[in-house]
């Protein structure tokens, strides 16, 4: 089985899932990413969202292309969305691919590599596209690391997302730990997994007095979880 069919038959198997194609419109992948969105958040019960990348710009890095600003701002707001969803979400990095591949990547729950991996960096007339990316790339692996890879990085193999910390497990058979990975975590999404989601994105920027408040808030909701008492609030 060839890596592209290998993946039809995971967006076969689950129902939330999108195929990250890099050489749609930024408009028309943004509506894509909405409506994953739109049909989590109206679905009942724990969800899984599968990332996977499709075809990539004809030179494999520009993004997003020639664009509006407000059209770059609605993507980012889609993946902020897409971030803070009550859902565990699985991005995969199969192959070559850029573009958008690299903002999902970011703001998935668990990353998954194939061995073959190589992962471009969105980069216009030789610059490194500016956007949120950045800023997640810091909190994520730290900005010195981010530094290295704004200014002069090419590609990075799977060995390397491993040692930065952008994937979480490197696979020759990536459906397999697809499907691996949604039967560890899907157990766990749901408001408890936002929750502790929005804990970590805050906390490198959060002081700990600041922060005291919304953990506290959060260990009051699992003792009432425990207790058998309905939470309150799905955010700390």
């Amino acid at each position: 089985m060839n890596a592209r069919s290998d993946m039809h038959e995971i967006d076969e198997e689950f129902e939330f899932t999108l195929e990250v194609d890099g050489t749609r419109p930024l408009a028309e992948l943004t509506a894509a990413l909405n409506g994953v969105c739109d049909r989590v958040e109206e679905a009942s019960g724990p969800a899984v969202v599968v990332l996977w990348p499709g075809p990539t710009s004809p030179d494999g890095r520009s993004w997003p292309g020639k664009v509006e600003i407000r059209e770059v701002g609605r993507w980012e707001k889609a993946v902020r969305r897409l971030e803070r969803l009550d859902a565990v979400v699985i991005g995969v990095i199969r192959g070559t691919c850029g573009g958008p591949a690299l903002d999902l990547l970011l703001a998935s729950d668990y990353r998954i590599g194939s061995t073959d991996m190589r992962l471009l960096m969105p980069v216009n007339e030789g610059q490194f596209w500016p956007g949120m990316a950045v800023h997640r790339l810091v909190h994520q692996v730290g900005a010195a690391r981010t530094r290295q890879l704004v200014l002069w990085a090419d590609g990075i193999t799977a060995d390397r997302a491993g040692e930065l910390g952008l994937v979480d497990d490197v696979a020759a058979q990536v459906a397999d730990s697809v499907r691996a990975a949604a039967l560890l975590l899907g157990r766990i999404a749901g408001p408890e997994l936002a929750v502790r989601r929005q804990l970590l994105m805050e906390a490198p920027t959060t002081g700990f007095e600041e922060a005291l408040g919304a953990h506290l808030a959060a260990c009051d909701r699992e003792l009432r979880r425990l207790g058998g008492a309905e939470p309150e609030g799905a955010r700390p």
